[in-house]
């Protein structure tokens, strides 16, 4: 299992190779394995293999072709829907749709996903993680028909492996681990921290591809930048009080 974590990489180029239900359900029965809250597990993995759907949600994923190649496509949701179900036919009053429970509910999908991507790369499967899950969640609900209290918060593409890339860097244990209590970071230690990674030649080729001074302003100008954060901020909160998560009182 250590080789396997040690030598995740994110495939974005798929065999024109099915996965077979009994590994398929092998790989997300590791996914319900997973710690989660109070052991109520309220998430939700919704498994598209259909064509059509993946043409959907290829369209929504930014058009992102690994989506139309991949078997399989794994949508990871938080899910208070099942959960409060089962308490109302119970005679038991939930009060899970509020922020506390989105948090949770997204901590439980998170978790489950990691498990499944373990389970699928040690059978020599490959996955990619799509960041654009949270961007275009409110068209995700409508293609994959998810009622009130679901809410998509991560998605995997799931297959055969047909690339191989290098290994992307990390940045050094020292950088992410504080012992006993947070240590705040000095100006030096962010050097030393991000220096390997500044010296890159994939760093150094994507300064002058993006034409800024440094890598942390190809985050902040080009890849992640303010105004799409909090346009994509607010659109996600408008959904979490549309599926109803929002209910603090």
């Amino acid at each position: 299992m250590m080789h396997t974590i040690k030598n995740h990489r994110s495939i974005r180029k798929y065999k024109n190779k099915n996965i077979d239900d009994k590994s398929l359900n092998e790989i997300l029965n590791a996914g319900i394995r997973a710690s989660n809250t109070g052991n109520m597990q309220v998430y939700s993995i919704i498994v598209t293999r259909n064509e059509e759907l993946k043409k959907q949600l290829w369209d929504v994923h930014f058009k992102q072709n690994m989506v139309l190649q991949a078997p399989v496509i794994l949508t990871f949701c938080a899910d208070i829907n099942r959960f409060s179900k089962w308490c109302n036919f119970r005679d038991a009053e939930p009060g899970y749709d509020n922020f506390l429970w989105i948090y949770n509910a997204t901590i439980d999908a998170i978790l489950a996903s990691q498990n499944v991507v373990l389970a699928a790369e040690n059978k020599g499967l490959g996955i990619c993680y799509l960041g654009t899950t949270t961007y275009m969640a409110d068209k995700i609900v409508d293609i994959l028909k998810l009622p009130k209290g679901v809410v998509p918060v991560t998605t995997i593409t799931l297959g055969y492996p047909d690339e191989n890339p290098e290994l992307t860097d990390r940045l050094p244990l020292n950088g992410v681990i504080h012992k006993e209590t947070y240590n705040d970071y000095t100006e030096d230690d962010i050097n030393k921290i991000y220096e390997e990674k500044e010296n890159l030649q994939e760093t150094i080729d994507l300064i002058a591809e993006n034409k800024t001074q440094n890598l942390a302003q190809i985050f902040t100008q080009k890849r992640y930048t303010k105004k799409d954060n909090v346009f994509f901020s607010n659109q996600f909160l408008e959904l979490l009080k549309k599926q109803g998560f929002m209910n603090n009182k």
